[in-house]
């Protein structure tokens, strides 16, 4: 044999860095079979037979199958995935706003407070009402305070 067929194993560091290479490519290989693999069970535009087809094809002719499918399916796998994590993160968010707002459908002292400071400007309300329906909100029991109107209810009237 040629000396260039031993090169590699003349010198145990780029023996020891092919033999990396090797395993790294052979790991990337089954991270994008397992992707392509995934994608197509999420696919909700694949029909079951579809899915079926292209996952036999994968599993018996994998490098050919998964070859096949980046180049035909390959262009929308990265829209899936970002349309997949976008929907994640926003029922993420709903449940932290609903967690963070007690699952009740109150508002914040805040959002009352501008709304009494509203009706006090469009004249609906005097200064006195004003006065007392701040201090119930102020109090904690401003949601109730208030009537479907949106001014606020007086035992003393």
């Amino acid at each position: 044999m040629s000396a260039q067929n031993y090169l590699a194993y003349d010198f145990p560091l780029l023996s020891a860095f092919w033999s990396m290479l090797w395993f790294f490519l052979w790991i990337m290989w089954f991270v994008l079979l397992f992707r392509v693999v995934l994608d197509i069970f999420r696919d909700d535009s694949l029909s079951g037979g579809a899915k079926a087809g292209w996952l036999v094809f994968c599993v018996l002719l994998p490098f050919l199958g998964v070859f096949v499918y980046v180049l035909a399916r390959g262009r929308n796998m990265g829209r899936r995935e970002t349309d997949r994590a976008r929907a994640q993160q926003q029922a993420f968010d709903s449940y932290i706003r609903e967690t963070a707002r007690g699952g009740e459908d109150r508002s914040s002292s805040v959002d009352e407070l501008a709304r009494l400071s509203e009706i006090r400007s469009r004249g609906d309300i005097t200064d006195e009402e004003f006065r007392r329906a701040k201090e119930l909100v102020l109090s904690g029991s401003g949601a109730s305070s208030t009537s479907a109107a949106g001014t606020p209810t007086s035992s003393g009237r």
